[in-house]
This record gives C-alpha cells, structure tokens and sequence, in this order.
C-alpha cells in the first residue's frame, strides 16, 4: 500500500487522536468484554484532558498512519519514566499498535511497527517491549513473527476488570 503515509502527532491532532483511539480500541476489545466496561474505559483512557497530556509528554511519541486524508492506524511509543512498566534507559516501549479493523490484513500494523524499530534503533536502544493481551492470538502471532519473545506477565486493569497481558521483548542489534 504504498499510499500509505505515516506522520508524527502534535497536540493540534488531539482530536484525530482521540477519535482513532476510541474506535481502535473499540473494535479490538468491545467482543471480548462488557460494553459498560468499554464504555467505562472509553471515557478514562480518551477523554480530551488524557490524550492532550499523552501528546505533551516528552518521553513519549505519537504516529499516524493515513490513507489520503483518513486516519486508519497509529503507534505510540514511549522512552524512560513514561514506559508504563519497565522504565529502562536502553529500551522502548510500544505501548500502542493500533489499526482499524477494516485495514486488518493490509501490513498497515507492519507499516507502524517498522516505525517503532526505526525510531528504537535511532535512539540507540538496546531493546523493545511490550504487552499484549494474552487473548489476542492474533497480536501475538504477529509480535512473535517480528522476533518477540514472552518474558513475563502484567495486570491490564479495564474498570474493575483484571486482564493478563504477556511482556514480549525483541533485543535489537
């Protein structure tokens, strides 16, 4: 899809960001879990206040990836202290890979995640991790067909619901 142009994001897209980040993760999460539970994490995890605070981190980084003038996908990266577990010098974290589900199976996330290893290797980082759920096989393939591997486990917390998510790593270099 060579179409398919990548951007990084300032806190003027906030909205586009908020508006991707909510369907994104809708569409991902909404057939597994309650939709008071989705709607719940919606509001927490997108509202106007978290994605404008995400955006003006300067440990972390946003990416977009457009077909023409339309959002379909993006990728959140983060560095040191704003790693949401790890917190390592020498490593990056993916924190979001995200596309929407009709661009599923058009290398849009393969597009994202070549991003994240460029911008891993440009920091000199030694490594990239993240988490995913463990009822995602999906993800997990696609991680693992990238080089990943399980090292640990984590609690994703979803309102009052305790999800499993696997740590993967890719040591880099």
């Amino acid at each position: 899809m060579s179409h398919i142009k990548i951007s990084s994001l300032t806190i003027s897209d906030y909205k586009i960001l908020q508006e991707i980040g909510r369907k994104t993760f809708s569409e991902t999460f909404a057939p597994n879990n309650p939709r008071d539970v989705i709607e719940a994490y919606l509001q927490t995890s997108f509202n106007v206040d978290k994605v404008k605070s995400e955006l003006n981190n300067e440990h972390s980084q946003f990416f977009m990836a457009w077909d023409e003038e339309d959002a379909i996908g993006y990728l959140k990266v983060n560095f040191t202290d704003a790693q949401t577990e790890l917190q390592e010098e020498d490593s990056l974290e993916i924190e979001r890979i995200y596309v929407l589900a009709d661009y599923h199976g058009k290398k849009i996330g393969q597009l994202l995640y070549d991003k994240a290893i460029e911008i891993a290797i440009e920091n000199q980082k030694k490594s990239i991790w993240l988490g995913v759920w463990e009822e995602n096989p999906k993800a997990i393939r696609f991680y693992e067909k990238n080089g990943f591997v399980p090292f640990s486990k984590h609690i994703f917390k979803m309102g009052d619901e305790e999800q499993t998510d696997l740590m993967m790593r890719k040591i880099l270099g």
